[in-house]
């Protein structure tokens, strides 16, 4: 489960483990196959029938197969794309972190340029 920012010491902000994502990629895979395969089971048994199972049976046998595939991959795609090097981690933290502001008497620092002037 995600963990409100500033519960933990130091006031980081941290975000969902690599598990809560597969299970989170697995609920939303499973979601929309059983979506696609309402649709599609629908659309066979109205062309070809219900066949010797019966129209429950045909179809929640359509939308368990598509929702337990969609579900699979997406899992292990949602995982796979949460996997980063530590490289590019601190780079993405760099480019997000909080503006540095400066007070109004700050006093640069004059170049070499200015020197030559």
């Amino acid at each position: 489960m995600p963990v409100p920012v500033g519960a933990m010491p130091g006031g980081g902000q941290h975000g969902p483990s690599t598990f809560d994502k597969l299970k989170m990629g697995g609920m939303m895979g499973g979601s929309v196959g059983l979506i696609i395969g309402f649709i599609f089971g629908f659309t066979n048994i109205v062309r070809y029938g219900p066949g010797p199972n019966g129209m429950l049976r045909t179809l929640g046998q359509y939308m368990l197969g598509s929702s337990a595939t969609f579900g699979f991959f997406m899992a292990i795609g949602t995982t796979i794309r949460t996997d980063s090097s530590p490289i590019a981690t601190e780079a993405f933290a760099k480019i997000h972190r909080r503006p540095v502001v400066l007070p109004r008497t700050y006093q640069y620092a004059r170049s070499n340029r200015d020197e030559k002037d």
